[in-house]
């Protein structure tokens, strides 16, 4: 789950971390009495929206005006026009995608006098299974960019759980940063804060892009992006109050109501599986035939008729989807409920494309006769290479 940055601004503020003042403004004409309530004389005004790149994107419709999605204002009647100009309109970045996002909320904080831009993040290791710091000199940049370019200028190290951040972790981060005085001082205190709040949160990932260093010679987070592991959120009613469904892709969101892992892709065919790997594995099989797949989706060991149902339901919602692949090894899940889901969804809403049913494992005859019976035009499938030829086939003609 992920959050936006004013939220997160208000979580480290939470924390006691360095961040700005600001203001999140939902109306144009709030926007002026906003500014007002801050020092100046210079503000921020942000689009937000959870992608990245907002400062490099463009807008849509030409009304918006010139520069991205970060601007500065000199006035408060400025940062009121600023506003007028990017809400309700349409935010291209590098993650957003062609479609890109409609800004339905803008963020107003004090502009600050940048010395110095850094780059950290916090993110769960998997390799180690440990809460790893990344951070480099090479702050406002893509990290990608960086590590592909200059990876000298990029520091990453796990911290080992028994003996958690200790304040050698914070003096190294500071080294490789060029801190000096009191500068390092205050970074160790505040990467403590920020592991702190990384382990109390349960995030999955914490990105400070860019860290600065003021003109005073102080350290404050200036931009924040947080994720957080979905499957914890449960103990945080606090987190779970901070999403904003509008900016999940729909049909995302209407299997998380289901608990299917749902994920849209760019692909033209649809994939319904069950478990992640095989699910993985028939992506690739697809991506090895020729063609793209439209989604990641597993419906799980213990789907119901129901579920499927469902699920079946979300890969044809998508306008995208020129064909469907159902690739079922029953072990736990019988062939013979997934057969039922099938051909009740297909019942409900109709098949507009060519959809090939691989079943194999418990319950396989049945759920076979099933299909068989069920007067669909299904094809058949013996095998995850026979399905994945025949269904691209299908789609590609």
């Amino acid at each position: 789950m992920n959050i936006h940055e004013y939220q997160a601004k208000s979580l480290l503020r939470d924390y006691g971390a360095p961040v700005s003042d600001g203001r999140v403004v939902l109306k144009a004409e709030d926007a002026k009495t906003a500014a007002g309530e801050m020092d100046g004389p210079v503000w921020v005004v942000k689009a937000q929206i959870h992608a990245g790149g907002r400062g490099k994107g463009t807008f849509k419709e030409a009304d918006a005006g010139d520069g991205g999605g970060v601007r500065i204002a000199k006035s408060v009647e400025e940062a009121e026009a600023e506003t007028k100009r990017m809400l309700g309109r349409t935010l291209v970045t590098k993650q957003t995608g062609p479609l890109g996002k409609q800004v339905n909320r803008v963020y107003i904080e004090d502009g600050a006098g940048i010395a110095s831009e850094f780059y950290l993040a916090l993110l769960v290791d998997r390799g180690s299974s440990r809460v790893s710091f990344v951070c480099s000199t090479e702050g406002g940049m893509d990290i990608e960019e960086v590590a592909e370019k200059t990876p000298e200028k990029i520091l990453s190290f796990a911290v080992d759980p028994a003996t958690g951040y200790q304040p050698f972790h914070g003096r190294r981060i500071a080294f490789m940063l060029g801190l000096s005085g009191k500068q390092i001082k205050q970074c160790v205190g505040l990467m403590g804060t920020l592991y702190r709040m990384f382990l109390d949160k349960d995030m999955e990932m914490l990105e400070i892009n860019p860290l600065i260093l003021t003109d005073s010679g102080e350290l404050k987070c200036l931009d924040a992006k947080m994720g957080f592991d979905s499957n914890a959120i449960y103990r945080h009613a606090d987190i779970a109050a901070l999403r904003d469904e509008s900016e999940e892709d729909s049909k995302e969101l209407a299997a998380s109501k289901y608990d299917l892992n749902y994920i849209a892709l760019d692909g033209e065919i649809g994939c319904m599986v069950n478990g992640a790997g095989l699910a993985m594995a028939t992506m690739d099989i697809i991506k090895l035939y020729g063609a793209e797949p439209a989604n990641f989706l597993d419906v799980g060991g213990g789907a119901t008729k129901e579920k499927v149902t469902e699920a079946f339901k979300i890969i044809t919602s998508d306008p995208q989807v020129k064909g469907i692949l159902v690739n079922i090894f029953g072990g736990i899940m019988r062939c013979d409920v997934i057969a039922e889901g099938v051909v009740a969804a297909v019942k409900d809403v109709g098949l507009q494309v060519p959809l090939v049913v691989r079943l194999e494992g418990t319950k396989v005859e049945e759920g076979k006769k099933i299909i068989n019976e069920s007067g669909l035009n299904v094809i058949a499938a013996e095998d995850l290479k026979d399905g994945a030829e025949k269904i691209v086939k299908a789609v590609k003609g």
